[in-house]
């Protein structure tokens, strides 16, 4: 379990926090007109860079390079052909350097170095910026220069400062939900909050949920390290073991994204007023109400970093012409480094969300008493909650040893029972149509 400790000391937060001043200041000054929209953008440039560097060290370069190669391919590819070209390239790189951290993992049998895993973290955090901001180009939601325009190389660095902008703004350099190119010119063209009072609640009421939940990591953290591990643990304390160690994987996600949450906001790029006409409203990450209170796995995967699942929908599902929520899952494995305890995990969950689907049919049509429908609803919700535990250990855990512990543990009847419930559903339905 050396990644479970490893997301635990993640010094990530430190440095989101140490942003927090920085964040506060360009949202200060940004009120005022005498900062304009080029000074913006480099003070959001400038912050990024230092960021990166403080973060990452040496590894910053990573960032950078794929960085300047999508602002090139932007700037002299044409609209119809960016997206397939950044994307390529992107991912590309993106799976060379997962390939490193493959190398110094499997082959080495070494532990990867915080920075590079930062970097790697930051890396998937850009694809989502270069991809984004390629559709919108080729949707034509965002006009770019193209390759025949004749200016000046002055002139093209000019045109090409809000892209680099975009792409290594600070805010969003470590973490935080997906922001479109759209809003983030939107507020960077603007003014301050309309309201800074409700922007000052805002950011106290995240304060206090960021509080609540670190008390509730530091217990839980306790309470795991105390107990028998996956190794360890006989027959049924195997749930407990799988279902307290994702708990205390979902609280540690919930207290980044909410930090993460909060430093786009105290940058002002998660009020309203970034809104562009036609676009989606600004939604953060973490829905947790929804997330624990679900019986749906379908609504849970909807609501589980919300702006990467709508950007995955947007940038595969929706394009996927066969099998569209297969390839979904491939390719958030192939996004996430395909470790085989993630091949295995996100495979795992789009057979889940298919049954799912079918099951929660079926049961709409056929429970009709109160009673039934609240005793269908416990139970789905437990074994939502069961199913998702197992994902995340299968997605989390790094070597293929740790894997096999699970799928040879009681953990496996719970997506089991659903892997035959679609089965015979699906077969059913077949008859039926």
């Amino acid at each position: 379990m050396g990644w479970l400790q490893l997301l635990f000391l993640h010094p990530v937060s430190l440095y989101q926090g140490a942003a927090f001043p920085f964040a506060l200041l360009f949202n200060y000054l940004c009120s005022m007109d005498s900062f304009s929209t080029p000074a913006r953008h480099l003070f959001l440039l400038a912050g990024g860079g230092a960021l990166a560097w403080a973060a990452m060290g040496s590894f910053a370069v990573l960032i950078f390079i794929p960085a300047v190669c999508a602002v090139v391919l932007i700037s002299s590819v044409g609209p119809q052909e960016v997206h397939r070209w950044t994307f390529f390239v992107q991912m590309s790189w993106q799976t060379l350097c997962h390939l490193g951290l493959h190398y110094t993992e499997y082959y080495l049998q070494e532990p990867p170095s915080t920075r590079f895993c930062i970097t790697l973290s930051s890396l998937m955090l850009l694809t989502q910026r270069i991809t984004s901001l390629s559709l919108d180009i080729c949707e034509g939601k965002v006009e770019a220069s193209g390759p025949r325009s004749r200016s000046s190389f002055s002139e093209h660095l000019r045109k090409a400062l809000p892209y680099f902008s975009y792409l290594l703004f600070f805010p969003a350099l470590l973490g935080g939900p997906l922001c479109s190119f759209q809003r983030f010119q939107a507020r960077v063209r603007g003014s301050s909050p309309p309201c800074p009072r409700r922007s000052f609640w805002a950011l106290t009421w995240r304060g206090l949920q960021i509080l609540g939940l670190e008390c509730l990591l530091v217990v839980t953290r306790r309470v795991v390290s105390a107990g028998a591990g996956l190794a360890d643990c006989r027959q049924l304390q195997c749930i407990y073991v799988m279902w307290s160690t994702a708990g205390l994987f979902k609280l540690t996600y919930y207290f980044h994204w909410l930090l993460d949450d909060s430093l786009l906001c105290a940058a002002g790029f998660g009020s309203e007023s970034g809104k562009s006409p036609g676009e989606e409203g600004y939604i953060p990450d973490a829905d947790i109400w929804t997330l624990e209170t679900t019986h749906r796995i379908s609504l849970f995967t909807r609501k589980w970093n919300q702006s990467t699942a709508r950007w995955l929908r947007r940038l595969v599902f929706q394009q996927g012409r066969a099998w569209p929520l297969l390839q979904t899952f491939t390719f958030s494995a192939w996004w996430h480094g395909l470790h085989p305890g993630q091949v295995f995990g996100f495979l795992c969950w789009a057979v889940m969300v298919e049954a799912d689907y079918l099951i929660h049919t079926f049961a709409n049509l056929f429970i009709r008493s109160w009673p039934m429908w609240l005793l269908y609803r416990t139970l789905t919700w437990a074994h939502t909650q069961l199913i998702i535990a197992y994902i995340m250990l299968a997605v989390q855990v790094r070597s293929p040893s740790s894997l096999w512990l699970l799928c040879n543990s009681y953990n496996s009847v719970f997506p089991m029972v659903y892997c035959i419930l679609l089965f015979l559903l699906a077969k059913r339905k077949h008859k039926l149509n």
